[in-house]
């Protein structure tokens, strides 16, 4: 995994949800600096392909099976610049590499989620940004909750409860499931419950990633806890 230095919320929380594979599988981390979530050009910069290609030479000196950018910047930068990253990472090390945005359009796909529940921590720019990319994908968004924080540090200190009701908020009628778009937002820690109260499927960035590179790396084994998505084998 390829993560923003300032996230505070993807080792823990992808940790928990391999743990329970036992010794089938492993997952290893490194970094790139990100600080801030914006449309500025500062921190639409922080998310280079140099960047990842030299993080993901770092994870191929471990020889793992699959390398993501557990990232959500192709979310509104455009799924353009996470196509680039994942060509650059599987060119450089020859290694299979995915990113959390394609993760979470497949996890829709594969719960035949069209209409979604848009729930981030993001400023609202950002938050709009990452509806255009999701309906130029197929997925659209049909209810939205934003918290408008800016600082990366931040999202992974919004209370589990509040994460609850900003999701729950979404979850209308004409809503096929919720999209948590945001890595550093420990959603996956309430899928279940939110999943049990909204009679709804929880598609959350973090715990995609998680599915999609296991699947990568041909492990198919019920992951239960963390909502539909990763409890299907």
């Amino acid at each position: 995994m390829i993560t923003p230095s300032s996230n505070t919320a993807i080792e823990p929380m992808t940790t928990r949800i391999f743990a329970t594979l036992g010794e089938a599988v492993t997952v290893h981390f490194t970094r790139i600096r990100v600080t801030h979530i914006s449309l500025e050009p500062s921190s639409i910069d922080q998310f280079t392909a140099e960047a990842m290609t030299e993080a993901a030479r770092l994870l191929a000196d471990a020889h793992v099976d699959v390398i993501a950018w557990n990232g959500t910047s192709g979310a509104w930068k455009g799924l353009k610049a996470d196509r680039e990253i994942i060509d650059r990472i599987q060119s450089e090390t020859g290694i299979p590499a995915t990113t959390s945005t394609l993760d979470l359009l497949e996890a829709c796909r594969r719960l035949g989620i069209t209409r979604c529940g848009l729930a981030t921590p993001y400023l609202p720019e950002v938050h709009e940004a990452i509806r255009r990319t999701l309906a130029a994908e197929g997925l659209e968004v049909v209810a939205s909750a934003s918290l408008g924080i800016a600082v990366n540090h931040e999202f992974a200190e919004v209370p589990l409860l509040r994460i609850e009701a900003l999701l729950a908020e979404v979850a209308v009628p004409a809503a096929d499931g919720i999209a948590v778009v945001c890595t550093n937002f420990p959603a996956s820690a309430v899928v279940d419950r939110v999943e049990a109260a909204t009679a709804r499927p929880v598609v959350d960035t973090l715990a995609a990633t998680a599915w999609r590179t296991l699947r990568l790396a041909g492990i198919r084994q019920a992951v239960p806890g963390f909502g539909q998505l990763l409890a299907r084998v």
